[in-house]
């Protein structure tokens, strides 16, 4: 068999099995690089060479320069600045994807959107407006700021560094502004006068409350004397129920204490406040012999008399649904006023009191270790001193048991856990902290090394001083010896699944070229289009890019297409530069989908969007982005 033909077949398992998602993308292009050196498409020896490729060192320099940037304070400044803007909508919409572009083109686009991402919750829920018409606006303007420099996104680089193989010289540092920011310009200005309008406007979910209801579902369960939870542990508890039923708190004696920090055993008289549904309920009270406080039974008692009154109602016909409303907030009142009088509390305006709970709201990121696993098998509790809460998909609560749900990507959950430790578990694990953020502004002495580190790097390259993987290496080992970052938490910053992808999948993109496959696409697309203009082929250059881009990661989409841009340039006898453009624009362009870029997969959960949602505003930006990118590539890049 030929090796274009295998090449093929292992080109499309490696597709089939981005799309089908059952394996994280590093696992796959892994197998992809083993498989094509079994077949003999890559030479043994040269297997690993990818994981010293240029591209692959810039990426993870430009990885622990970005963290840098954020662990000093820098983008917390204007992000404290930010939330000053006002209630139109418009100029919210201006600085939060006005600053995410620019943040963009300096630091890695997705740690751009992760500074700004909280910024846009919190104004969410201070202006009262949906944050689903902020947030897929500042994904999309993440990846447009990207295409604006060299470092933006990966594809930048890797494009970069393929031109620099094919013509012995590599695009510089600015290389890709002229069109980049063009393009970047013409999109944020789509995004403010007509690509809000596109997006689905989810209302109710831009706080903790609104996602996940938590106050209807914390119930004070107390102690009694034959109960089987007295003398326990709050974990001998949770083994004996076999649930993972998150105790938030202990009261004893008017004293409460958070639960992940409750290590005594449990007394005659202790209240827990716990989070529980009506099945939890059943299974705290059968097997731990917990009851409702007298409070609590009183509420779910109205609640059960409001419930039969309805039902009385509507068998007799005698209350209208639209009447409905009324009453019940009538009756809310009246409680609230007898509550008072009463002196008890009024929990129906106030719910329970979770003050000092530490209750954090979490996204879980494409590259997280808790995708696909469960509460039991993460031992979030012991491991890393979490309470997982509740969990929110697609905008919604989930219903079914915590122990039984296993997490996606996007996922929004409720933890609890002690203050100090949050941010250290959330990174380890994975997850990207998203209710109201402390901006801190770091110490003032490292709030400018960082950047004057930076720019020493970019001086460098753009005075060719250095090579831009030495430069921005170095960059990121000073950054380290001097103390902008701890070394824990510098390496924690290089995506270790996307650098295995880009080391594993380099050997294959030049297998495809070494192959003959290459070649041979050419030519198909020559033959196809001979007798049509190169702006023709660039156009569709351009789509089957973008197409690739947004069913598997754009780092593999510019490396799959960049030997197929090389190869039609080659067919044309053109300048392989205005090609190579196009695929580097275009694999940036993963508008369509959630799952073609992380940014769109981070604000899938706190935005409530849907999977059909992302072409509705992606598709006529992705139009836009064409129509500039093309005639400014043949300007600044003639053929």
């Amino acid at each position: 068999m030929a090796d274009s033909t295998l090449i093929f077949l292992v080109l499309g398992a490696t597709l089939a099995a981005f799309v089908w998602g059952r394996f994280r993308y590093d696992l796959v292009a892994m197998a992809a690089l083993l498989g094509s050196v079994m077949l003999g498409l890559v030479p043994g020896d040269q297997a690993f060479q990818g994981f010293g490729h240029p591209a692959v060192i810039t990426v993870a320099a430009v990885l622990v320069l970005s963290r840098g940037l954020e662990r000093s304070g820098v983008v917390d400044l204007i992000a404290k600045q930010l939330l000053k803007v006002g209630e139109r909508l418009f100029l919210q919409l201006l600085v939060l994807v006005g600053t995410v572009v620019v943040l963009s083109g300096v630091m890695n686009n997705v740690g751009a959107l992760a500074l700004l991402l909280p910024v846009a919750m919190r104004m969410a829920r201070e202006h009262d407006i949906s944050p689903s018409l902020l947030l897929m606006p500042l994904a999309f303007g993440s990846l447009l700021g990207g295409l604006t420099t060299l470092i933006g996104t990966p594809p930048n680089i890797i494009i970069a560094s393929y031109r620099g193989g094919v013509t012995g010289e590599s695009f510089g540092m600015f290389s890709f502004s002229p069109v980049g920011v063009a393009v970047a310009l013409a999109g944020l200005i789509f995004i403010l006068l007509v690509g809000w309008r596109l997006v689905p406007q989810r209302a109710g979910k831009a706080s903790t409350e609104a996602m996940f209801d938590t106050a209807n579902y914390l119930v004070e369960l107390r102690v009694g004397e034959d109960s089987q939870a007295r003398g326990l542990t709050l974990r001998e508890l949770q083994q004996k129920l076999k649930e993972a039923v998150p105790v938030l708190a202990v009261v004893r004696d008017e004293k409460r204490r958070a639960g992940h920090a409750f290590f005594g055993v449990l007394r005659e008289g202790d209240i827990l406040l716990m989070e529980a549904g009506p099945e939890e309920m059943k299974l705290l009270e059968d097997k731990a012999g917990l009851r409702l406080g007298k409070e609590a039974e009183e509420d779910q008692e109205e609640e059960e008399e409001h419930d039969s009154e309805e039902e009385e109602g509507k068998s007799t016909g005698e209350a209208a649904p639209e009447h409905a409303p009324a009453i019940s907030e009538d009756r809310s009142k009246r409680n609230s006023v007898d509550r008072k009088a009463s002196g008890k509390p009024d929990r129906e305006s106030k719910g329970v009191d979770t003050e000092g709970l530490q209750l954090v709201e979490a996204v879980v990121r494409n590259d997280s270790k808790m995708i696909n696993r469960t509460v039991a098998q993460l031992r979030l509790q012991n491991q890393f001193s979490l309470h997982l809460v509740a969990v929110a998909r697609d905008g919604g609560r989930l219903r079914q048991r915590l122990r039984e749900i296993r997490f996606r990507a996007g996922d929004v959950l409720l933890l609890q856990g002690d203050e100090s430790e949050l941010a250290e578990s959330l990174s380890t694990l994975g997850c990207l902290p998203l209710a109201s953020r402390n901006l801190t502004l770091g110490q003032p002495r490292m709030l400018l090394v960082p950047l004057a580190i930076f720019a020493a790097a970019i001086l460098a390259m753009l005075l060719d001083l250095l090579p831009a993987a030495v430069a921005l290496s170095t960059a990121a080992l000073v950054s380290l010896l001097v103390g902008v970052l701890p070394l824990r938490e510098g390496y924690q910053a290089i995506d270790g699944p996307v650098i295995v992808l880009l080391g594993a999948m380099i050997p294959v993109g030049e297998a495809l070229e070494t192959s003959g496959g290459a070649t041979l696409i050419a030519e198909a697309m020559l033959a196809w289009g001979s007798d049509w203009p190169v702006v023709v082929t660039l156009v569709v250059l351009f789509l089957l890019s973008m197409v690739l881009s947004n069913i598997v990661n754009n780092a593999a989409a510019a490396l799959l297409m960049a030997p197929i841009a090389a190869s039609l340039a080659s067919g044309f006898d053109t300048s392989v530069d205005p090609f190579l453009m196009v695929v580097a624009v275009s694999a940036s362009c993963a508008f369509l989908t959630p799952i073609g870029h992380q940014s769109n997969t981070l604000v899938m959960g706190p935005g409530g969007y849907r999977f059909s949602d992302y072409w509705r505003l992606g598709l006529p930006l992705s139009l836009v982005v064409m129509a500039v990118t093309v005639p400014m590539i043949l300007l600044v890049w003639p053929l």
